[in-house]
């Protein structure tokens, strides 16, 4: 017999990033499973963006740490069984939290690996907040996996930071938005990459494969989606 799905997790930063995550799982779902409207059961806990960008601006990923274990322990308490972030940059104190956690996670630069090798990608742009996209969360895990990686120049990380975290995740998306993300994009595909990783989960909002100048990979949903088929997975 069939055990039934697990429970997933969200450990929520900011809201759009979440919700876009929490959305793709419910809405993708009943095509997996044969019914309308089914899903696993899906719980999602966040504290204040506010309250976690403070160590984010000083660095201190022990502290985003453990305030990332404070939703795991809570979604923990209430029968999750597998754990999720939709936010690539708080990926940086997961190192400090996996030993601490009362669940194990799945980490989003792995899922947005893989996909990129299943795709046949071998240079990968990398647009995220400016603490991401500096960080070696996606080089290390994209170079585990036998991939390149490029950083766009400075000026355009300062930007891209500050479109994401002064508009984005305040819900300001719209084209003014989205013609940051595709300038990016085009001076990455000039450089020869072959694909972009969307690595802020408020990017897929405003920039697809429709308007993008390289193929996109959507670490957003890319997460929901991996999230959906371990929850499912007999």
């Amino acid at each position: 017999m069939s055990r039934p799905p697990l429970h997933i997790g969200i450990v929520a930063c900011s809201a759009e990033g979440a919700a876009l995550c929490y959305r793709t799982i419910c809405t993708e779902a009943p095509a997996l499973m044969g019914a309308a409207h089914a899903h696993p059961e899906v719980s999602l806990h966040g504290l204040s963006l506010a309250e976690q960008m403070a160590p984010i601006y000083e660095g201190d990923w022990v502290a985003v740490a453990e305030m990332m274990l404070i939703s795991a322990r809570k979604l923990a308490a209430i029968g999750a069984d597998v754990l999720i972030c939709p936010d690539n940059t708080i990926h940086q104190a997961l190192p400090y939290v996996l030993p601490k956690s009362p669940l194990p996670w799945l980490h989003i630069a792995e899922v947005v690996a893989a996909a990129a090798s299943e795709r046949g990608f071998q240079r990968i742009g990398l647009t995220g907040t400016r603490w991401l996209v500096e960080s070696e969360v996606y080089p290390k895990t994209l170079e585990a996996a036998g991939l390149q990686w490029l950083r766009p120049p400075a000026p355009e990380r300062e930007e891209m930071n500050r479109v994401i975290m002064d508009e984005l995740v305040c819900g300001k998306l719209g084209p003014e938005q989205a013609a940051t993300f595709q300038r990016v994009i085009e001076g990455l595909k000039r450089e020869g990459c072959d694909a972009v990783v969307l690595g802020c989960t408020e990017i897929p909002l405003v920039i697809s494969d429709a308007n993008s100048a390289l193929p996109t990979l959507d670490s957003t949903r890319l997460l929901a989606r991996a999230a959906l088929k371990h929850a499912l997975k007999e």
